[in-house]
C-alpha cells in the first residue's frame, strides 16, 4: 500500500475522480486532506486546461489536495493514467496533514507520492500559480475531459 496526494482532476467532485472509485483499477481509500509542505507552482495549461504541478519546489504556493491509500494495482493504473514518466513523473513529497480519517493518524505530515511534471513548455512558468484546483473555479479555464479530446 502507498499514499498518493492528488491536487487536480482526481479530487472528489472533479472530472476524473471516478477512476479512483473503479475497483477494476485497484483500491483507493480516501484518508484525508492536506497541502504540500513545500511550495510548488500549480498552473492550468495546455489546450485542454489541465492542472499541472510543475516540479519546481520552492516556487508558487503550498498546494491543497487529498491523500489516498492505494494498492499496487491502482498505483500502476495511476502511472498509466498520468502518462508517467513522459507527461508526469511520480515523486515523493512531504504533505502537511489538515484532516485525517481513521484512528491511525500519521501526525502533522506524511510522505506521499505525487504526480508533477519536469517536462513542460517554458512559458508555463509565467502562468498564474494556484494554491488549489477546481475545474469550475473562478479561473474561467474549463477542463476539457479526455472523452472530448
Amino acid at each position: 500500500m502507498a499514499l498518493v496526494f492528488v491536487y487536480g482532476t482526481l479530487k472528489q467532485g472533479q472530472p476524473n475522480h471516478e477512476v479512483l472509485l473503479n475497483a477494476a483499477h485497484g483500491s483507493a481509500t480516501f484518508r484525508g486532506r492536506g497541502h504540500t509542505a513545500e511550495p510548488y507552482p500549480l498552473v492550468i495549461a495546455g489546450e485542454h486546461n489541465i492542472p499541472r504541478l510543475l516540479h519546481l519546489p520552492g516556487w508558487g504556493h503550498c498546494v491543497a489536495g487529498e491523500i489516498y491509500t492505494v494498492d499496487e494495482q491502482m498505483l500502476h493504473f495511476l502511472d498509466d493514467f498520468e502518462g508517467c514518466p513522459n507527461m508526469y513523473q511520480r515523486t515523493a513529497v512531504q504533505v502537511a496533514v489538515l484532516e485525517w480519517e481513521g484512528e491511525d493518524s500519521p501526525g502533522d505530515s506524511v510522505q506521499c507520492f505525487m504526480y508533477s511534471t519536469a517536462t513542460y513548455a517554458p512559458e508555463w512558468v509565467h502562468l498564474p500559480y494556484h494554491d488549489s484546483y477546481d475545474s469550475e473555479g473562478p479561473h474561467g479555464l474549463r477542463y476539457n475531459p479526455r472523452e472530448n479530446r
